[in-house]
């Protein structure tokens, strides 16, 4: 279930999914186009799990790997604070071909998103002419709600499993207050006496933790405050964040890693982009450009404190964000950075870069790998050695760091950003599940004195 279900990232997943699943085709200027999954770590991407006789290495899809959901057979749902039909939203977020949208457009249109939480305090004032499905009453009804309509879900569809997506509005950051949302009892009680410090994410997240839903945040706000991580940990119920990693963000996390693996001393990193779609509209107030401003600066932290031999103790290197909203650009993202480094004897280097990309494109099948792999590491138990018990992870599923922009990780436990050695994280766990040993790029069976013979 998505919370944002009508905006160009809930319109795009879904459109997508209907026709993957009647391996729809259709016509651009370029010619003929089918359906697929390209950009989908789970879904085109392949690991590594050994060599053949010949010390070849050998792949297999991802997918295939351990048993996992099709995303074809994934039911949708979810809310959005305005009431307009997908089909029609579809049509408003200019994100797929048209001829892809005409052949959509009737099954997407049967789909109507429930009313959702919208409190005009968290999200730009430029959003209230949106909210036309908005739920009344108390914070407390609200989140009645919300976890009624999870169980309806659930049971109308007759699913095994639920789980929370957040894909709306970036909204500011919540402050983090004593007795209203720095523990689970004190949260709960907060909601109940209707505290303003209570975002609509976080209503969100209470609500899907205490139905046993898996949340996931794909928006850079603070919606894990204290309360909701203890009331994770209370319930055992996954939670996973935050903020989408699709774009300049991951670019940035594979060459900042690469410049300091190399020696080289970044000194400066400036980001401008510019976009016209709805979240670009949201991000040009002040507030909510300040939550996207954060995840997007502590992307090179890790890497840059593993190198004191370029970098003293606090030092880091200047990392200034800017985002601009033009509507005339639309879901096309314009990213430009600049990376300036010091090198061998006091001399300098400059990168810089430009990247369009399609941001509802690039973000939709990050949403659908999200979706999948907290399903399945939700089946993954694992026991340490002498214990006589199997155990889940910690409810802080940090696995997923690969896919998020500022990952969420459990408390006192190391924040990681380096962008393949999230990956190898997530392939290493895997491969420990077939029963394969770690991944570790020795290669010792290319560097013996070996022949193959043909």
């Amino acid at each position: 279930m998505f919370v944002g279900w009508g905006g160009n990232n809930g319109t795009t997943v879904t459109a997508s999914i209907i026709a993957n699943r009647h391996g729809i085709a259709w016509n651009n200027k370029e010619g003929e186009v089918r359906s697929n999954y390209f950009g989908s770590l789970t879904q085109s991407s392949t690991i590594r799990i050994g060599n053949n006789d010949c010390g070849e290495n050998v792949y297999v899809p991802f997918k295939n790997l351990l048993p996992m959901v099709n995303p074809n057979d994934l039911v949708i749902g979810g809310w959005d604070i305005c009431s307009t039909p997908l089909g029609d939203a579809m049509k408003n977020a200019k994100v797929l071909d048209y001829d892809l949208q005409r052949q959509v457009y009737d099954e997407m249109q049967k789909l109507r998103p429930l009313p959702s939480v919208y409190f005009p305090d968290f999200i730009a004032a430029n959003q209230a002419g949106r909210a036309t499905n908005v739920l009344k009453g108390s914070k407390q009804e609200q989140l009645d709600q919300i976890r009624k309509d999870i169980r309806d879900f659930k049971s109308t569809h007759n699913l095994d499993k639920v789980i929370v997506l957040w894909t709306a509005n970036t909204e500011r950051f919540a402050e983090i207050q004593t007795g209203v949302n720095d523990t689970a009892e004190n949260l709960l009680a907060a909601v109940q006496r209707g505290e303003s410090e209570i975002s609509p994410s976080t209503v969100f997240a209470i609500a899907s933790i205490l139905e046993g839903a898996s949340y996931i945040n794909g928006s850079p706000q603070n919606t894990f405050v204290p309360g909701v991580l203890e009331l994770a940990e209370e319930k055992q119920v996954f939670i996973g964040g935050d903020d989408f990693k699709s774009g300049q963000t991951k670019v940035k996390s594979v060459l900042v890693d690469f410049l300091i693996s190399a020696g080289i001393k970044v000194k400066s990193i400036v980001s401008y982009n510019h976009l016209g779609n709805n979240d670009g509209r949201n991000l040009s107030q002040p507030e909510m450009f300040r939550s996207k401003e954060i995840s997007k600066s502590n992307v090179v932290d890790d890497m840059v404190a593993s190198n004191n031999i370029l970098y003293e103790p606090g030092e880091h290197p200047d990392h200034v964000v800017v985002i601009k909203y033009v509507p005339n650009v639309g879901d096309s993202k314009r990213a430009m950075d600049e990376y300036v480094s010091e090198i061998f004897m006091g001399g300098t280097n400059t990168i810089v870069m430009h990247n369009t990309c399609e941001d509802s494109l690039l973000a939709a099948p990050i949403i659908i790998d999200l979706v999948l792999l907290c399903e399945l590491f939700e089946r993954v138990e694992l026991k340490r050695e002498g214990a006589k018990e199997f155990e889940r992870f910690h409810p802080v599923l940090s696995v997923l760091s690969f896919l998020l922009k500022a990952p969420l990780v459990p408390p006192g436990t190391p924040v990681v950003n380096a962008l393949f050695t999230q990956r190898q994280c997530m392939v290493n766990i895997m491969r420990a599940c077939l029963g394969l040993a770690p991944e570790n790029n020795m290669l010792l069976e290319h560097k013996l004195n070996r022949n193959c013979s043909m």
